[in-house]
């Protein structure tokens, strides 16, 4: 299928938006819940798999398409937005989170990108999202979030969520960095995937960073996160109050937090 030549604007700082201009017949694909806006004569209609082989295909095709997207965590559904018009209308597509858009020409790649698996936000019409699994033995049973990852493929436009702040490193042949699992947004497939251990007892314990890294070795495009998804929801989880007691404890001015004066007294242990 051809894919849909489409302009776009990714607008925003932190909290961004990408904003796809559509011509009369043309289409992008969304992820469940990526939307921001569209224009009237835009038709919105969900579909089974990932979109990509439009009304074509047959049941099988679209049954193993979304068999992938389930394999990765994502919905069974993609929604396909279609400029119904006749003139240029315009969808917009939202992160998440915090951090970067990254638009992705697959036709410039090679006409494939690999990427962690809740990263893709849309494309347009005809980039098919199927999945990757990671080929070493050990990425499989150390791998974390890198194991099982998207597989873009086609010749047109893809934009991927990234949290924090992104980087696109190009390795040379034999060039190796080692990164977070987690860190690790997307790269070309002909980069080298694989699990290292930390290498120290004391530092694999008390480290902070986990067991193992990712070890990727070019040649190759690699894009790094600086801030992974799995990471802020951890720090916010463990600066959340706990509830399993009366008063809460702070350190801070007074060593009591409000919450916890207020809580104690609408409790009734403040006698």
């Amino acid at each position: 299928m051809a894919m849909d030549v489409v302009d776009y604007e990714i607008k925003g700082a932190e909290m961004q938006f990408v904003e796809i201009e559509l011509d009369p017949g043309e289409a992008a694909i969304g992820e469940a819940g990526s939307l921001f806006f569209m224009d009237a004569a835009i038709d919105m209609d969900a579909v089974f798999g990932d979109g990509s082989q439009g009304g074509g295909g047959g049941f099988f095709g679209k049954l193993l398409g979304a068999g992938k997207r389930l394999i990765t965590g994502e919905s069974l559904f993609t929604t396909v937005y279609t400029n119904k018009g006749s003139g240029k209308q315009r969808v917009g597509f939202a992160a998440p989170y915090p951090g970067k858009i990254i638009a992705m020409d697959l036709k410039q790649m090679g006409g494939m990108v690999i990427c962690q698996r809740d990263s893709f936000l849309c494309a347009a019409r005809g980039v098919s999202i199927g999945i990757h699994f990671q080929q070493k033995l050990g990425v499989g049973f150390f791998g974390g979030e890198g194991f099982i990852m998207q597989k873009l493929e086609g010749d047109g436009l893809a934009f991927v969520h990234s949290g924090g702040t992104v980087v696109k490193r190009s390795l040379q042949p034999g060039q190796t960095v080692l990164v977070d699992t987690g860190c690790l947004v997307a790269h070309s497939p002909n980069v080298n995937f694989e699990i290292q251990y930390v290498g120290k007892i004391k530092t694999a314990l008390f480290g902070g960073e986990g067991l193992f890294l990712a070890k990727l070795t070019g040649p190759g495009d690699i894009w790094l996160q600086s801030l992974p998804f799995s990471r802020l929801a951890s720090r916010i989880f463990a600066a959340a109050p706990q509830t399993g007691g009366g008063r809460t404890e702070q350190a801070g001015f007074g060593g009591l937090a409000a919450g916890g004066i207020l809580g104690g007294i609408l409790g009734g242990d403040d006698e």
